[in-house]
């Protein structure tokens, strides 16, 4: 069943709902059909509590929120649901996807921890017990996936983007604070009750340094959980196609960091 939503979106129901999960990923997606059903049942396979994934779907042409569809018909059932879409007409991003998924998750779905991930299964989703058990375990507010601590890595991407990552991070380290060692992650957990003070704001990768900037400066518990970020297999990267397109997005990243200092 489909229900109109705000903006012409239109949101996909499940057809009964007999508990409140504990954790909803939030999965935003444009163009990962390949990518989203291994991703869907990696994330509840590896899961520790009960779960919930929310995919937030930009409409993508090449049909990925019908896959979501058929997942969320094979896998729900009426004593539990475990997959929910979300379709988006008419609105677009990175960043308002994970916020709209946020939303729903919290007062929809009364989620406790809200996580969220890329979708071309470049971060594992075995590694999201890991940012759980943070937050449960160690009373973290936020829990961080990095790259740039020991046992994490990046192996999915070319030395240019290596670097120009490392400097970023550095300079963010620099001036904003050193809780926090991958401001470009992510890859993200953390308490309903952070995300309802403070919201997502940017384009793309830079509302993360904005969030973890901004939930050091208000004193929240950060902590960080190694992951090796692996080469996405199928579809089309937006992270950046060449040099121009790093220092773009690059040039945004060092100015939200700039402006947090």
């Amino acid at each position: 069943m489909t229900i109109d939503s705000p903006a012409n979106q239109t949101t996909v129901v499940p057809k009964a709902m007999t508990e409140e999960p504990l954790v909803c990923t939030v999965l935003p997606t444009y163009n990962e059909r390949d990518n989203i059903e291994p991703l869907i049942r990696g994330v509840l396979a590896s899961a520790i509590t009960s779960h919930l994934v929310l995919v937030v779907d930009d409409n993508s042409p090449d049909g990925t929120g019908d896959v979501v569809a058929a997942v969320a018909e094979t896998l729900n059932s009426p004593e539990k649901t475990q997959v929910h879409l979300v379709r988006r007409v008419g609105e677009k991003g990175l960043t308002s996807a994970i916020q709209r998924g946020i939303d729903e998750a919290i007062h929809t779905h009364h989620a406790a921890i809200v996580t969220w991930m890329d979708c071309d299964l470049s971060m594992p989703p075995e590694d999201i017990p890991k940012l759980i058990r943070l937050i449960v375990d160690e009373g973290a507010d936020l829990a961080v996936g990095s790259r740039w601590i020991p046992g994490g890595a990046d192996i999915a991407h070319g030395t240019m983007a290596r670097t120009l990552s490392w400097l970023i991070n550095h300079f963010a380290m620099l001036l904003v604070g050193r809780q926090v060692h991958d401001y470009t992650s992510g890859f993200i957990a953390g308490r309903a009750a952070v995300f309802e003070q403070l919201r997502l704001h940017g384009d793309y990768g830079e509302y993360c340094i904005d969030l973890l900037g901004r939930a050091q400066r208000a004193g929240y518990r950060i902590r960080e959980a190694p992951y090796v970020c692996v080469p996405r297999t199928a579809g089309d990267s937006k992270t950046g196609a060449n040099l121009w397109d790093y220092l773009v997005k690059g040039r945004k990243y060092v100015a939200t960091v700039w402006r947090l200092r």
